[in-house]
């Protein structure tokens, strides 16, 4: 299901079902029933259309968001072999853990805010009428190493524009692997309409900078003294790319 579709179901309950799963993130079928209080026929009834319009699915037991995000990629690199896919509800620790490591190097202070927001939703892939929020990881050995997220606020006068975070374990850095991913959340964007990519770093990453740099990034604004870290104000460098 492309994430710009209008929200539009046909029934209230159908509705009610659809809000739920995408609050939650992955839930049982009978819990979804049982706390929104729908007769079991015509649970059974709303939830087959919501799998025939591409809104929900289900797998390993659960009902979940349907988001069509393509398939798993192999990679190797030397002497590392890496994937990157689509995220699942079930990388949600990983995701935060990957991102809270990074953000403890004090370098990426919009990743640590993400982090925050999905693990005090408990849902990690969000699509409803306010927002869309998306996520890509790269995995060695299943374990998640890195990831590239996206939110778009839908809202008219933004629907054009998404935000990006994306990163990498240190230990996994320098096997391309940060390219890969945004180049995966990039191709993601493009093809759900959005033209516009933008994040934000402290002046003071110049690492990050650069990478952006080296990929076509521009930097469109700089707020003088935004952050203050250990005691020290940093600029904020405001970035973005054309698709």
């Amino acid at each position: 299901m492309p994430l710009r579709e209008p929200l539009e179901f046909g029934h209230a309950d159908r509705k009610r079902i659809y809000e739920h799963v995408e609050r939650h993130g992955a839930v049982d079928p009978e819990a979804v029933r049982s706390e929104l209080g729908i007769e079991s026929g015509g649970f059974r009834h709303h939830v087959a259309i919501l799998k025939r319009d591409g809104r929900l699915e289900e797998k390993d037991g659960t009902l979940r968001v349907t988001i069509d995000a393509g398939a798993e990629e192999e990679y190797r690199s030397e002497d590392l072999e890496f994937h990157i896919r689509p995220a699942r509800q079930e990388d949600l620790a990983g995701i935060v853990g990957a991102i809270r490591q990074v953000a403890e190097e004090r370098t990426y202070i919009e990743a640590e805010s993400v982090a925050d927001e999905i693990d005090h939703q408990e849902a990690l892939l969000r699509h409803n009428e306010l927002e869309s929020r998306m996520f890509f990881v790269a995995t060695v050995d299943r374990e998640v190493v890195g990831w590239v997220h996206l939110h778009a606020p839908e809202l008219e006068k933004l629907s054009h524009t998404a935000e990006l975070t994306v990163g990498v374990l240190d230990g996994y850095r320098g096997h391309g692997i940060g390219s890969h991913l945004l180049a995966r959340g990039l191709e993601w964007a493009a093809t759900n309409g959005y033209e516009k990519v933008y994040q934000s770093v402290p002046s003071s990453n110049e690492e990050a900078i650069a990478f952006l740099e080296g990929h076509d990034w521009e930097t469109e604004a700089i707020r003088e003294d935004h952050y203050k870290l250990d005691g020290r104000y940093v600029d904020e460098v405001m970035m973005a790319v054309e698709l």
